[in-house]
């Protein structure tokens, strides 16, 4: 078979597809047969790895990295490492190395699908669904469900446990997440997210009323130092990592709540949750930052109230702009009801208060003064 590629590079390549386990259908590996790629005459000297990543841009850096660890790819017959030098007219032959089958079980849960074709799936994730497998986790994570979903058509740069992640959305956070079918996209997304060119906006629901109906923070964010499974405000000098935070003010519960819009130019770990705290704010139902249950809520909140409601990105094969978004779950929303509620209850106690001190005084007429004689 001879293709067509970038650069005018001409490749033979033959390709076998085979099912992991004999033929049974189940997710998992698949066998890529020997490929050949022949250098384009005139090039005096490239890496391999280079040549290859050129060659196939289908395949990312580190699945040929693994072909090289495998010592599956050969110059004239011989092993070569990645930085080997090859020049026009060399021949490299490389293969892929079988694919491990995932020991994860497809799922069958059901997934609230944004947008979807058959290079990347968005989902409205559900608070309280764990993204990919760890210790003490059940078979209920979002990659589980995305095995079913997909039938192991995902990308495999994040390995056999998070196959198709780009991204994660903290287990208690809901809304939009973007998933990779394939490494193509995986790569285009992830280089989205990395040089910062997308745009992520967050619901939160946060403690008191801001002085001010919008602000930005440029706070450095790091491990607690005295609670390492926290994220605190840590100067950069002592190996806080820049974040940027643009909020501002959608709707104020009196001085009991405020539903802030908080656009992350950064994506570090806790960051709005941690830039809140660092406001004086902090997010309804996080203990974890210091909320403490508000005895003025006859529901308290079960979770962080913290939800990824819009995401602008460009597609990463197609280039058309995606506008993503996610609606409120109930949870969410109830928490507005309620606090709507409470805020008009106190409205109307403070309007009934100003009327009362407007209303005018009954006077008495003094007594007459009686003059003994």
């Amino acid at each position: 078979m001879r293709c067509e590629f970038p650069r005018s590079v001409l490749v033979s390549a033959s390709f076998r597809i085979a099912k992991a386990d004999g033929g049974a259908d189940k997710p998992g590996s698949f066998i890529v047969s020997q490929q050949t790629y022949i250098v384009p005459e005139g090039v005096r000297r490239i890496r391999a790895d280079k040549a290859l990543a050129v060659g196939f841009p289908e395949y990312s850096r580190v699945a040929l990295q693994r072909s090289f660890d495998a010592g599956l790819v050969l110059v004239a017959g011989k092993a070569v490492k990645r930085g080997h030098d090859v020049r026009g007219g060399d021949e490299i032959t490389f293969s892929m190395p079988d694919a491990v089958p995932s020991e994860l079980k497809a799922v069958a849960i059901p997934l609230d699908v944004l947008f979807e074709d058959k290079h990347l799936l968005a989902i409205n994730k559900a608070a309280g669904m764990i993204v990919h497998p760890g210790a003490g986790t059940g078979e209920d994570t979002l990659v589980h469900a995305l095995l079913a979903h997909c039938a192991g058509e995902l990308s495999g740069i994040g390995g056999v446990e998070r196959p198709g992640i780009v991204h994660r959305l903290d287990r208690e956070t809901s809304g939009v997440m973007l998933v990779a079918k394939n490494d193509k996209a995986h790569r285009g997304l992830a280089k989205q997210f990395s040089d910062r060119s997308l745009q992520k906006e967050y619901l939160a629901l946060v403690a008191g009323a801001p002085g001010l109906l919008s602000g930005s923070i440029k706070k450095p964010i790091g491990r607690n130092p005295n609670h390492r499974h926290k994220m605190a405000v840590v100067e950069s000098e002592l190996g806080g990592r820049d974040a940027h935070t643009d909020w501002e003010v959608v709707e104020k519960f009196g001085k009991v709540a405020t539903l802030m819009r908080c656009l992350i130019h950064t994506g570090r770990t806790h960051q709005i949750r941690v830039h809140m705290k660092a406001l004086g704010h902090v997010v309804l139902g996080d203990e974890i930052y210091g909320w403490k249950p508000d005895t003025r809520l006859k529901k308290q909140p079960e979770r962080v109230m913290l939800h990824a409601e819009h995401l602008v990105v460009k597609h990463p094969v197609t280039g058309k702009q995606l506008d993503l978004r996610a609606q409120l779950p109930k949870d969410f929303k109830a928490q507005l009801d309620q606090l709507r509620k409470l805020a008009a209850a106190d409205l109307k106690k403070e309007a009934q208060a100003v009327r009362a001190e407007k209303k005018p005084r009954k006077t008495t007429t003094p007594a007459a003064h009686v003059r003994e004689r």
